[in-house]
């Protein structure tokens, strides 16, 4: 795992004060001055983007609980699907919109105005807007596999939009691909970039080009299954692999917390630092890995007295008495990697794009390769980024059980089962798999909130600042939605 340090204090104090102190930011980050520099900027929405995808705070995060890895243990509002009592959809809008995308307009603004002489600096100048866009488009894919309809096209720009009209997600998806290809496009490999001011490829351009078509990738994976976009996302998905897509763990998008706070990972403040426990594991996966034998389980959990015990789904329990993602007093040995400080986050990698080309592959996209290879290549990497070995891969995928060839049901159950394991610690992609394969077999708890109708959320429902303050077109988009409901699927959730 790459070494990457983040000084966001440093980059967001350069131009006005010498203390390194990450903690004492003078700067208003939400609405910068025109002495930010964009590489600043840049990091601040990378360093936000990672914060939100990978913390698992109730207030801004609960994909690990609908995922079901993980079940609350006193305060159970977020498994029974209450999302309402915290504003939860408001704060994932928010950060992504004003935390990240405004940010990352602003960089655009600020490169756009940066004077080039040579070719040398015309190029750095290109690739930097090109590396922004891939993110603005990044950003865009979460807010609409979240919500579904969502500002885009009156988005950020309130002073002529104060109160912006919500876009159909088909066209949007449609326009992200051309804006994705537009920034590949321009993205060369032989200059440079932001250097040390990118937080997750330090600047190197090349992998920012197996980023953008890994995106792509997973764009065309996510939309396979809607009749308008299909012919769209065969063509892409096999445009990005021919192009180059992450091959390895080397070429993950990840970003490396420091030891110390406030930057270390997300999870450290909430599982060891906040002195709550408040998380154990759940039992829909801990069953199906102690069933499989999955070598897995000693890096995702702590046994207890030896055993790995996931606890009844959204129903109260004492964390002592079931296992955990870490246990802040008694974690030892291979069992701290959760509660690591320096703990990497991860946006997209190695093993998710193996899962995804074992689904090209039985979707008939020109990939190369066989649906079980891939299949078994992303299984064997996930196991080995944990902390397992090859042999023990090996020996995994060689049960009747595990192997492509008998496991048990279609593709997309034996895919989606294995994906949703190897998705652990990654809570929006095991819920988004799952949303689109309609697998592992999980249900809603019978305590569930009435507004969950029964079944296990597909989507978030609207912020309620915008059902407040943006009434008109937050009504439109409910109806064009198919109804502002948790149960409501998503435009490419046809199953």
């Amino acid at each position: 795992m790459k070494k990457l340090i983040i000084f966001i204090g440093i980059l967001t104090l350069t131009w006005g004060c010498n203390d390194d102190s990450l903690t004492d930011l003078n700067v208003d980050t939400k609405n910068p001055s025109s002495g930010v520099p964009s590489g600043a900027l840049l990091g601040n929405a990378e360093k936000n983007l990672f914060d939100q995808m990978t913390n698992t705070n109730v207030n801004t995060n609960v994909f690990r609980l609908w995922a079901q890895h993980w079940t609350e243990t006193t305060y159970l509002d977020e498994s029974n699907y209450d999302i309402l009592q915290r504003n939860v959809p408001d704060s994932h809008w928010q950060i992504l919109y004003r935390d990240v995308l405004k940010d990352l307009k602003e960089a655009t603004k600020l490169t756009t105005a940066e004077e080039t002489v040579t070719p040398a600096e015309l190029k750095v100048k290109t690739n930097k807007l090109a590396i922004i866009e891939v993110l603005n488009v990044y950003a865009y894919t979460i807010l609409v596999d979240t919500f579904g309809n969502i500002p885009y096209t009156e988005a950020l720009d309130p002073d002529a939009h104060p109160s912006p009209a919500y876009d159909d997600p088909k066209v949007i998806y449609a326009d992200l691909f051309k804006r994705l290809d537009a920034a590949l496009a321009k993205l060369d490999a032989s200059g440079k970039s932001f250097g040390a001011s990118d937080f997750i490829y330090e600047g190197d351009v090349a992998k920012w080009k197996k980023f953008a078509n890994s995106l792509k990738l997973r764009m065309a994976i996510t939309v396979a299954d809607e009749p308008t976009l299909a012919a769209t996302a065969k063509t892409a998905a096999e445009q990005a692999v021919a192009a180059g897509i992450i091959t390895s763990t080397a070429d993950n998008a990840t970003l490396q917390y420091k030891s110390t706070q406030p930057n270390t990972n997300p999870l450290y403040e909430d599982l060891v630092t906040s002195g709550r426990y408040d998380f154990v594991a759940a039992s829909p996966l801990v069953t199906k890995m102690n069933t499989l034998n999955d070598p897995r389980r000693p890096y995702y959990y702590i046994p207890v007295g030896g055993v790995f015990i996931g606890a009844p789904y959204a129903q109260g329990v004492d964390f002592e008495s079931y296992s955990s993602a870490g246990d802040p007093a008694d974690a030892e040995g291979d069992h701290t990697v959760l509660l690591d400080p320096t703990l990497e986050g991860l946006l997209l990698d190695y093993t998710e794009m193996e899962f995804y080309l074992a689904e090209a592959v039985e979707r008939g996209f020109a990939v190369g390769g066989t649906a079980a290879q891939h299949y078994n290549n992303a299984i064997t990497s996930s196991i080995i980024y944990w902390g397992g070995t090859s042999a023990e891969a090996t020996a995994y995928l060689a049960q009747p059980t595990v192997a492509y060839a008998t496991a048990t049901g279609t593709w997309k159950q034996k895919i989606g089962e294995q994906a949703w394991i190897g998705f652990y610690n990654r809570g929006y992609e095991a819920w988004t798999s799952w949303r689109r394969l309609d697998f592992p077999a999980l249900t809603a708890p019978s305590s569930a909130v009435p507004a969950s109708e029964g079944q296990i959320p597909k989507r978030f429902t609207y912020p309620v600042l915008e059902q407040t303050l943006n009434k008109t077109n937050y009504a439109a988009a409910g109806t064009a939605v198919g109804g502002d409901k948790l149960k409501t699927k998503l435009f490419w959730d046809k199953f």
